[in-house]
């Protein structure tokens, strides 16, 4: 390991080395392969090793960095590593910092992904140790929102978006409407001018009733106003539409790598019918052992949907947000979540996305624990979760699941 450089002086900031182009690939490769734990264990790793031991930047400078990228959609850890490519060799710096720091994982899911859809899993004991590694997914969905709400609903405000979020989401309330107007009514419920935050939601609600009454008499498709289930079975996807889905997941992931379930689900699960919850679980439950962002189930995902081209069409929808927004110009989103009213509106669509979350959950769990075996594990990898404070209670978590359902999931006499 380098050893830490001496302490600069209080007043001066840092020099950011500037390394070989292989040399800097190759340090976030190996970022990207210890990246065990989530976000909060991917960020900590990076802020102890180029912060505080090797002062690529100084603490105040990393931490305007993370407040603005905690403020953008997409994975924060992922778009650190652009951030510090983008400060060490400019633009090709970042591409090869954030493509090193997410090929690990990339590599290891799509390997896992071949094997799920092409070997298959009709052993017994195979298909208990998936249905205990989904059981042990919900626990970490559950601990998700609980982390993300404690966050982001830090005053009664954002508590009413994300109820009125959960509410309108089980109601089947199409979910760009619950985003939009929490973004609107934001800044109007941060100033506490309820009766207009009142009036502007219901007028939401009223435009999408009117549009969904203007489709039905035009003849125009339902699905485009509500989420019924496919009456037969949905055609395979395309890379393109892949791509496309990746892509509205990246720009509305904020918060990380959770934000994105509800909204993937809904477009593979709900709305697209080509993708089953349990396989969308599986998906989950190998993202969660991996050294990589949770993100990148979403490889997964676009695999199952056609197959490698659609996994890399997804991923690469994805994670180029994570890229685009320091490539772009860093500074100019610095000012930018300098606005107040912005800040409100971020801040809102990130409650409304707990409650979406919360929905999510609330739907995975009436289907997913139906046994006592189904409790068991799900109590036992909730509680790791929330007792065990280290990087690797997540793939712990997901371990035991996948161990205890081996145990007590396989049908009598397997």
């Amino acid at each position: 390991m380098t050893p830490p450089a001496p302490p600069a002086p209080p007043d001066l900031e840092p020099s950011v080395p500037r390394l070989s182009l292989p040399a800097l690939f190759a340090r976030f490769l190996r970022f990207g392969a210890l990246a065990w734990g989530g976000p909060v264990a991917q960020i900590a790793m990076l802020k102890k090793e180029l912060v505080e031991e090797e002062r690529w930047v100084s603490i105040p400078r990393f931490q305007r960095a993370l407040a603005v990228y905690q403020a953008l959609p997409g994975p924060e850890a992922h778009e650190l590593c652009v951030w510090f490519g983008m400060l060490s060799r400019g633009r090709v710096g970042a591409v090869l910092a954030g493509l090193g720091f997410m090929l690990p994982g990339l590599v290891l899911m799509l390997v896992l992904a071949w094997v799920y859809v092409h070997v298959g899993i009709r052993q017994p004991g195979i298909a208990a140790v998936l249905a205990g590694l989904q059981v042990a997914v919900l626990a970490l969905i559950v601990r998700g929102v609980h982390r993300l709400g404690r966050h982001a609903l830090s005053r009664p405000a954002w508590w009413i978006v994300a109820v009125l979020a959960l509410v309108g989401s089980l109601y089947d309330v199409p979910f760009w409407i619950l985003l939009w107007g929490a973004a609107l009514a934001g800044p109007l419920l941060a100033a506490r001018r309820h009766a207009a935050s009142a009036l502007l939601l219901i007028g939401l609600l009223a435009l999408a009733g009117a549009l969904a009454g203007l489709a039905w008499l035009l003849g125009i498709p339902e699905a485009l106003f509500s989420d019924p289930p496919p009456l037969l079975p949905a055609p395979a996807p395309t890379p393109l539409a892949l791509f496309v889905m990746g892509l509205k997941a990246g720009l509305l992931t904020f918060g990380g790598a959770y934000t994105a379930i509800p909204l993937v689900r809904h477009d593979a699960v709900t709305r697209g019918g080509w993708l089953s919850d349990a396989q969308f679980l599986d998906g989950l439950a190998l993202s969660g052992v991996l050294p990589a962002p949770l993100i990148i189930f979403t490889a997964f995902v676009g695999f199952v949907g056609a197959d490698l081209a659609g996994g890399l069409a997804m991923t690469a929808g994805v994670f180029l947000p994570a890229f685009a927004f320091t490539l772009l110009g860093h500074e100019f989103f610095e000012r930018l979540t300098n606005d107040a009213h912005l800040r409100n509106a971020l801040d809102a669509v990130t409650a409304a996305v707990v409650g979406l979350i919360a929905a999510t959950a609330v739907g995975l769990l009436r289907g997913g624990i139906t046994s006592f075996p189904a409790v068991l594990i799900f109590t036992l990898a909730l509680a790791l979760l929330y007792l065990w404070r280290s990087r690797a209670a997540i793939p712990a978590a997901i371990l035991l699941g996948g161990l205890l359902g081996w145990l007590l999931l396989q049908p009598a006499g397997a």
